[in-house]
């Protein structure tokens, strides 16, 4: 059911249209918009109507309608309000959630959009109240309830209006007091001082005193002493029951209502079912302290009217005038509603059709054509954003029992499916060194290593005072961090740790660990260089899919795979992941369609195998959760609108993006409760109580405050400062109150990263430099120009350094030869020393960028070029190539300038020659000193024409694989 625009109210047009409020007040039973400089200000003698439209992340817009109800407002004000709420819901579609609000018992969703709170003001348009200036400045009392929004009601300026449960503000002329009952606790009190902060600001300029007394203490300061003045002297405060009405409402049993003729007709039930809802009627289901109504999708506008009146005298005559009523639509109904009834079928809401894809989709079908993967539309290209630095340090362990055992850093990144792993990340952060500590969990991995991985990583970080991030990642489940701190990521079927052997034997089942000489095939994923995979699955046919490249092995035969639906930079993906998994081998090229019979032989024969990619869970809007866990027993509460403000130092908070869960910890917290911030996850994980389908595999990261890392606050408005402050949350806000703002903070300098030994392949070096994909002021680089290629022969030996770092980023060193005396420095290891140190600066202009091709660059720029060699401990700052200060550096090293000749390659960069009889593979006299994957780079330019045919340029411009067939057939492979 939709109305037509023409029937729309004038003032309802182009509403909903961008993220945003709107509000309009209702005028002689019209809605009339109210401007933005007076969103906030609500009078009591009237009534409004608010629209919040919210924007997804896929841009799809959302809406949530309130109409407000002044305490002083005329009935048919009120009506009027409700009348026009579903009128301006039925033109944006019919889709929107409608809520009642009353004034001084308004949801937590209405009070987050206009925060800190609301005081309503005295007045109204029809009721013939007029809001007067006071010409003199009047005292006000204000009670404030509520630890995450705060209600705020003005009471009566008397003792008697006190209490010991509740915080009250009291506001005078010169100074603003807050009243803290001694039952109240930190973070209410901390919630009113942002009250406080508005009164100031709103009703004081800014400028006046403030004061916080605390209930009970009579040893009183002159403060506390001029409080009491206002109330004729200090007296004892009489003991207040709580809150009987609330009680009382919340012990109402739920009932169904059907809307006939404009009454409420009770249902009988047994128990609330889904199935006991018409979708060509209105129902009203009581629940106590909220009333919803709902709508069917076949009702009209009329019958939706009707229904919401007859909620309205439902609520009149059972007393509860004031209870919140939440209008919802078939399809549309809320996690909260949903959540009331017995059973709820897990159906997708009824979602907005997707007009143009499926009719074409359906179209190229009734021609015959092939339409699989069509119905769903391809995602924008763009470069993921791992939000994390990329240029720290990596250590591995794998697990076996209570045992952990260090990797070296040549297997640090190859996992295998039965085992669990540990993993430390060390990387600078905004003012300090950061740590991430995971655990990796395989699929096939027992339960015994897993309790023990977690066990052991919590060590580490009790070790890191918890100032580290943790993580519990499991396969098939890592996020975008994880994959580019590894950078170049495989997994092995089966496993290496007792635990799973154990396993396969008490259940009798054959060790499939993964064997370089057996069969194995590998599906090859990921976004890039710096961030790819590959996973081994069952050799067989059915593991096959066309949006991917594979690599199959077999004894002496390697085999590449690509699918029909992958693109050129997938297949460069898999040529590179060959050289990791059989970087001795050439492979046989297989394209979809056109494969040997011998590789379908391999396979076990034909097979069908699907064609979509698989696909992660998406990032979602974050939700943000206050909780409190006891006895295994998880509570939470959600905050909406949330802001940095929100987390209190003393509690526990759960951010769910869907994709994701993070656990903060305030540093308040105690110990034994941090300890349960896993736990506190799961949990949540397992009650799923917005109702979204969440994995229990899905990632999970324990944030403590402070230590905060950029994948956490890039979902907040974000002020380190106010995370490094000290004491309770209302000390903190006090002394910002007080201060008018935040107080300065010395901020701790970046200390020097340390090495852990896991990164990089020297353990006396600092930390090896990584390109950073978040920063604007790095770059990542794709590949390597022919001139790299051999100037960093050494970073492509497996055996000598970690495969999953990607080349830095450098200019052209190396000249012809060197003198004597700096042939003693090791020119070859010094230089890459010295670059090392170096790849953490940015290059000056005049310098020469590597061409993002690994293949080659076809158009190798021609100037000169400069080397810097240093001594083999040049890695320090003050040594690197590009930091060269008036410091001379020690040892002083020696600079040496040569141009570089028209037409000349690679061995015109500085490498040395060697025949081609000590090069190729079967040399009696092999040179040793050489990269034996690169062996082709030592030739001459006249001997690699006369034995490749062609000149280096046009062969670094061949494909890799063709590349490698070329040289070993001259056994230079």
């Amino acid at each position: 059911m939709s109305v037509s625009m023409r029937d729309l109210d004038p003032a309802f047009q182009g509403a909903g249209q961008k993220a945003g409020i709107e509000i309009w007040r209702i005028e002689k039973l019209s809605p009339v918009p109210v401007p933005k400089s007076s969103h906030g200000k609500f009078y009591t003698g009237d009534s409004y109507i608010i629209l919040k439209t919210s924007a997804s992340k896929t841009g799809a817009l959302r809406h949530d309608i309130h109409y407000w109800l002044g305490a002083d407002t005329s009935q048919d004000e009120a009506g009027a309000s409700a009348i026009k709420t579903i009128e301006l819901d039925a033109a944006l579609g019919g889709r929107a959630v409608q809520y009642r609000e009353v004034q001084g018992h308004e949801t937590e969703k209405f009070l987050s959009y206009f925060k800190p709170c609301i005081i309503p003001l005295k007045g109204g348009i029809a009721s013939g109240f007029k809001h007067v200036e006071e010409e003199e400045y009047k005292n006000c009392l204000y009670i404030c309830q509520g630890k995450h929004v705060v209600h705020v009601k003005e009471v009566p300026f008397a003792r008697s209006s006190l209490n010991h449960d509740d915080i009250f503000i009291l506001d005078t002329k010169s100074k603003i007091f807050q009243f803290n009952g001694s039952n109240s606790s930190i973070q209410e009190r901390a919630k009113a001082l942002e009250v406080v902060q508005y009164i100031k600001d709103t009703y004081h300029d800014g400028n006046c005193d403030v004061a916080a007394i605390e209930d009970g203490k009579l040893m009183a300061d002159a403060e506390t002493g001029e409080f009491w003045g206002f109330f004729g002297g200090f007296a004892p405060l009489p003991r207040k029951t709580t809150r009987d009405e609330a009680k009382n409402i919340d012990t109402v049993p739920t009932r169904l209502y059907r809307v006939q003729k404009g009454q409420a007709e009770p249902v009988e039930i047994e128990s609330l079912t889904r199935e006991l809802l018409d979708t060509n009627g209105c129902y009203i289901v009581d629940c106590g302290i909220e009333v919803f109504v709902w709508m069917g999708r076949n009702t009209s506008l009329d019958e939706r009217k009707t229904a919401s009146g007859a909620a309205d005298e439902l609520l009149l005559g059972l007393d509860r005038p004031k209870c919140h009523v939440v209008r919802v639509i078939e399809g549309f109904e809320t996690v909260m509603f949903r959540s009331k009834f017995d059973s709820w079928p897990q159906s997708t809401n009824v979602a907005v059709t997707e007009d143009g894809r499926g009719k074409v989709a359906a179209l190229l079908k009734r021609q015959g054509l092939n339409v699989r993967g069509l119905m769903k539309a391809a995602p924008p290209k763009e470069e993921p954003q791992p939000y994390i630095d990329c240029t720290g340090n990596l250590q591995v362990w794998r697990v076996n029992g209570q045992q952990k055992t260090l990797l070296q850093a040549s297997d640090q990144s190859k996992f295998y499916s039965g085992d669990c792993y540990i993993f430390q990340y060390s990387y600078p952060g905004e003012d300090k060194e950061e740590h991430l500590i995971g655990t990796w969990f395989g699929r096939q991995s027992v339960e015994e290593d897993r309790v023990s991985a977690i066990s052991q990583a919590g060590k580490i970080v009790e070790l890191l005072k918890f100032s580290a991030t943790q993580a519990r990642i499991y396969e098939g489940y890592e996020p975008l961090q994880f994959f580019v701190i590894f950078q170049s990521f495989i997994v092995f079927k089966g496993g290496l740790s007792e635990g799973y052997k154990k396993h396969l034997a008490e259940k009798e089942l054959g060790d499939d660990t993964y064997k370089e000489d057996g069969i194995a095939l590998f599906r090859v994923q990921g976004t890039g260089p710096d961030n790819m995979q590959s996973i081994q699955v069952e050799p067989v046919a059915s593991s096959l899919n066309s949006s991917y490249c594979y690599i199959l092995h077999s004894g002496s035969s390697v085999f590449t795979w690509t699918g029909n639906l992958t693109n050129s930079e997938d297949q460069e993906l898999v040529e590179r992941q060959l050289d990791l998994i059989k970087p001795d081998m050439q492979s046989k090229l297989q394209k979809e369609g056109a494969e040997s019979e011998q590789f379908w032989e391999i396979l076990g024969g034909k097979s069908e195998y699907p064609s979509e990619k698989i696909g992660r869970d998406a990032e979602g809007d974050p939700h943000l959760f206050s909780c409190t866990f006891s006895k295994g027993e998880l509570k939470v509460t959600e905050i909406y609108n949330f802001n940095q403000d929100d987390l209190m130092t003393e509690d526990v908070f759960i951010l769910d993006c869907h994709s994701d869960i993070y656990i903060w910890v305030g540093q308040k917290v105690e110990n034994k409760n941090k300890m349960q911030a896993l736990a506190i996850a799961e949990k949540f994980l397992e009650y799923d109580f917005l109702m979204e389908k969440l994995s229990h595999q899905a990632p999970i990261y324990i944030v403590m405050e402070g230590s905060e890392p950029l994948l956490f606050t890039r979902h907040f408005s974000w002020d380190s400062t106010k995370s490094a402050m000290h004491g309770d949350s209302f000390q903190r806000k006090l002394t910002l109150v007080k201060n008018g703002g935040a107080p300065p903070i010395d901020k701790p300098k970046r200390r020097t990263p340390v090495s852990y030994g896991g990164r990089s392949a020297a353990p006396e070096k600092s930390q090896r430099s990584r390109s950073v994909s978040f920063s604007p002021d790095r770059v990542r680089v794709r590949g390597r120009s022919p001139a790299f290629n051999a100037l960093a022969a050494t970073f492509e030996n497996p055996n000598a350094r970690n495969l999953s770092t990607p080349p830095p980023m450098v200019r052209k060193l190396y000249p012809k030869s060197v003198t004597p005396d700096s042939a003693k420095l090791a020119p070859r290891s010094a230089a890459i020393a010295a670059l090392t140190a170096s790849f953490d600066k940015p290059l000056p202009a005049k310098e020469v960028i590597i061409p993002p091709s690994i293949k080659g660059s076809p158009e190798e720029p021609k100037l000169s070029t400069e080397a810097i060699i240093s001594s083999p401990q040049g890695d320090s700052k003050e040594n690197s190539v590009n930091n060269v200060t008036d410091e001379a550096p020690k040892p002083k090293p020696e600079t040496i300038q040569e141009d570089v000749k028209e037409g000349e390659t690679e061995d015109e960069e500085g490498l040395p020659i060697y025949p081609y009889d000590r090069l190729k593979t079967t040399a009696t006299d092999p040179v040793t000193e050489i990269d034996v994957t690169k062996r082709e780079t030592y030739l001459s330019s006249e001997e690699f024409r006369e034995k490749f045919g062609m000149v280096k340029e046009a062969f670094y411009k061949l494909p890799k694989w063709k590349q490698n067939k070329v040289k070993m057939a001259l056994q230079l492979f």
